[in-house]
C-alpha cells in the first residue's frame, strides 16, 4: 500500500459522471458493487498497516491510571487520517481500470 501517498484520489466528495462510472460493465449496480468490494479490501489493508505501525511504538503499563501520549503514534495516526477514504481510492482505481473484475454468470 505504498501507493497511498502518491494516490490522486480526492480527500473530499467529488461528483462523478454516471455514464463514465458504469461504462466497463454497462450496469451501475454491478459497478458500484465492484468498487464497494474493493473499498472493503483497501480498508482492511490500511487498517492492518496502521495497526502494525502503531504496534511498533506501543508502550505497555500495568497501571490503568497512567496514560502515555506517544508522539510517534500521534503522527502516524494523523498521517492516516489525512489519507483519502477507502471508497475514494476504490473509485479512483475503478475509473482508471486498475480493478480486475469478471462476471462469473456470463462466463459459464
Amino acid at each position: 500500500m505504498n501507493d497511498l501517498k502518491s494516490s490522486k484520489a480526492p480527500v473530499s466528495t467529488v461528483t462523478i459522471n454516471r455514464n463514465e462510472f458504469d461504462a466497463p460493465t454497462n450496469n451501475i449496480y454491478e459497478a458500484i458493487s465492484i468498487a464497494a468490494k474493493r473499498a472493503v479490501q483497501i480498508n482492511s489493508e490500511i487498517k492492518k498497516e496502521l495497526l502494525e505501525k502503531l504496534e511498533e511504538f506501543a508502550t505497555y503499563s500495568d497501571s490503568l491510571e497512567e496514560v502515555f501520549e506517544n508522539k510517534e503514534q500521534i503522527e502516524v495516526s494523523k498521517f492516516y487520517e489525512k489519507l483519502p477514504k477507502p471508497h475514494a481510492l476504490a473509485v479512483e482505481e475503478w475509473l482508471h481500470d486498475k480493478i480486475y473484475h469478471r462476471n462469473t454468470e456470463k462466463d459459464v
